[in-house]
């Protein structure tokens, strides 16, 4: 009877349907947020936060996931962290910094709201190829829905430890005002092109 039972199991519930899904854990020395933005109609002023952390989970036979990302927005880079007194960046914009002002309330306001968040709610697949995923991110204390357009996903052991892990690319353009952040909004560009560069290990 017990035979029975399981190859009844067996046939209602495949291996693959009843396995886990993996989990992997972000590596955090492989992995940032990055962005462009368009400044004063002249150039492009790139960036990114330093600090970023989160796990995936993959089922591969049911085609899903979920990804949870957390941001320490005190950790953003423009490549302009001090002003030296008397050189020409103190002298032409005064003591603070690009970034020192991208902290502050007028920008990322990392002080009230150190930290963005990011949660999938729905990956979409084309057979084996993850296409995108939906989700919600929180910034400055306002979530929104975004879309995240995956350009590169590939799951492999890395070829020196054999450890399996998983590798993505993803953009995404997210409007600023839409999250309260309003300061210069014409001079410096209102939509801020996102990319996300992941690798992560499994658990």
């Amino acid at each position: 009877m017990r035979q029975l039972k399981t190859s009844l199991l067996a046939c209602l519930f495949p291996v693959s349907a009843l396995a886990a899904p993996d989990t992997y854990l972000i590596d955090v020395a492989h992995s940032f947020p990055n962005f462009e933005v368009g400044h004063l109609g002249m150039s492009t002023i790139h960036g990114r936060f330093d600090k970023m952390s989160g796990k995936i989970t993959l089922d591969r036979a049911a085609k899903a996931g979920t990804l949870e990302v957390k941001i320490d927005t005190a950790s953003v880079n423009s490549g302009d962290a001090k002003h030296e007194p008397g050189s020409w960046a103190a002298k032409n914009y005064g003591p603070r910094s690009r970034d020192e002002h991208l902290r502050s309330a007028d920008f990322f306001n990392v002080a009230e709201f150190p930290e963005a968040t990011y949660k999938s709610t729905q990956f979409n697949f084309s057979g084996d190829r993850l296409d995108s995923v939906d989700g919600t991110l929180t910034l400055l204390g306002v979530s929104k829905p975004l879309k995240l357009t995956v350009t590169a996903f590939k799951c492999a052991p890395h070829p020196f430890t054999k450890k399996e892990m998983c590798g993505a690319d993803a953009v995404a353009v997210v409007k600023r005002s839409e999250f309260g952040m309003k300061t210069f909004v014409g001079p410096v560009a209102d939509d801020i092109k996102m990319s996300f560069n992941i690798e992560a290990y499994k658990e």
